[in-house]
């Protein structure tokens, strides 16, 4: 019964990790569309019946802000005013460095060393682990992920000699959790090929 309550309640909190990043994002959007509609609806007098005017010429403007608004955070001012507006804002709010850290690893983004896939050595065996930090002696803090919920399970500070840091994209290490272990052996080659390469 309290592995059935365990189980569901990781299922719950993965659950929202994903539905409500989704939910917010679809929701800012029907918002500003509904905000436009006052402006187009001119433009949108003089089109067919037939045709949703009014919500497509909504849509368009919305993206296209969000066009410009991404072009813009590119550029040199851009960029320091977005980490300017991350730093003071948006890291205050619970969970948004961790979906923002955890979205540009998934993506191929980041080249941070944040949740890096590694092996763990562990007295059953290896683990699949990621790196979340480095300590200045060397230690690491890994998050151990739980099968097939990748965003619950235990964190462990341990020895640098224990973990092997994988040289795998964030996304495959997480395919792996989420499929209950299928293509860990390609990981454990991985490690392999990597300490052959170390002690050539």
């Amino acid at each position: 019964m309290k592995q059935a309550i365990v189980f569901a309640t990781k299922a719950l909190v993965t659950g929202l990790l994903v539905v409500v990043p989704v939910y917010l994002a679809v929701l800012l959007l029907l918002k500003g569309m509904s905000s436009i509609v006052g402006l187009v609806r001119p433009i949108a007098q003089l089109m067919p019946e037939w045709m949703p005017a009014e919500t497509a010429l909504s849509l368009l403007i919305v993206l296209l802000i969000c066009f410009l608004v991404g072009l813009a955070a590119l550029t040199g001012p851009g960029h320091a005013a977005r980490g300017w507006f991350e730093k003071t804002i948006f890291e205050k709010i619970p969970g948004y460095a961790l979906l923002r850290g955890l979205a540009l690893q998934v993506s191929g983004g980041s080249r941070d060393k944040v949740w890096k896939p590694a092996l763990l050595e562990g007295d059953e065996g290896l683990m699949l682990v990621f790196i979340i930090e480095e300590f200045a002696d060397g230690r690491y803090t890994v998050f151990v992920p739980s099968i097939p919920t990748p965003f619950a399970g235990a964190v462990y500070v341990v020895d640098r000699k224990r973990v092997h840091p994988l040289d795998v994209p964030f996304a495959d290490a997480l395919k792996t959790v989420s499929r209950w272990g299928a293509g860990a052996k390609d990981l454990v080659a991985v490690m392999e090929k990597q300490a052959l390469k170390g002690a050539a």
